[in-house]
């Protein structure tokens, strides 16, 4: 579930299609008519679909009308991939443990939109010297404070500019993604056995 661009779709197309990944991208979805994601999976062969909201339609509404979307293509996992809308537990509630979102920030920092820049901002008024990015499940319409799957750190250079930080930060969006979409399919097609001894 993208809403703009689309890199870290295009980056989990990839490693679909080179075998690093072992899953298939069954659809994508996204709230913007114009983003360039649908076309990204267009350009793969992927079903895409673009479920805008209503004009005075209840989040609760949009979110229960993106839920049967979504549910209708079967996903073992939900990934929102640049999606900007939280989301109601009108389409969390369908989809228990199953929706992961990615953030470019470090766990319990910079909530919200323009994560980046307010770490570049941060660091040059001598707050910090690091940021990172991490992926973390969505169980609630809590903002980017789910239960973390993983996440790295990314340094902030002395002589950074925003656009030098935010091509290192989505270059490590693009490998935690992926990476942590691999451990959950693994752990999907294997779930760990449970033994009990025997008297």
């Amino acid at each position: 579930m993208v809403s703009g661009n689309g890199s870290n779709l295009q980056a989990v197309l990839d490693a679909c299609a080179d075998g690093t990944l072992d899953a298939e991208v069954v659809a994508v979805v996204s709230n913007s008519s114009t983003a360039y994601a649908l076309q990204r999976a267009a350009d793969a062969g992927v079903p895409s679909v673009h479920v805008g909201r209503h004009d005075g339609e209840a989040r609760s509404d949009y979110d229960s009308r993106l839920a049967d979307v979504v549910a209708g293509f079967a996903p073992d996992l939900i990934v929102l991939a640049g999606w900007m809308r939280i989301l109601t537990n009108a389409f969390l509630g369908w989809f228990p443990d199953r929706v992961i979102n990615l953030h470019p920030a470090r766990p319990g920092e910079l909530a919200g939109t323009h994560a980046i820049e307010r770490a570049w901002q941060e660091a040059l008024a001598g707050e910090r010297s690091s940021t990172g990015v991490m992926v973390h499940l969505v169980p609630d319409e809590g903002v980017d404070d789910g239960p973390v799957l993983d996440t790295v750190d990314v340094p902030i250079l002395p002589d950074d500019t925003l656009e030098a930080l935010e091509v290192r930060v989505h270059a490590a969006e693009h490998q935690l993604l992926v990476t942590t979409i691999a451990t959950y399919c693994a752990e999907l097609r294997h779930p760990a056995l449970t033994t009990t001894e025997t008297p």
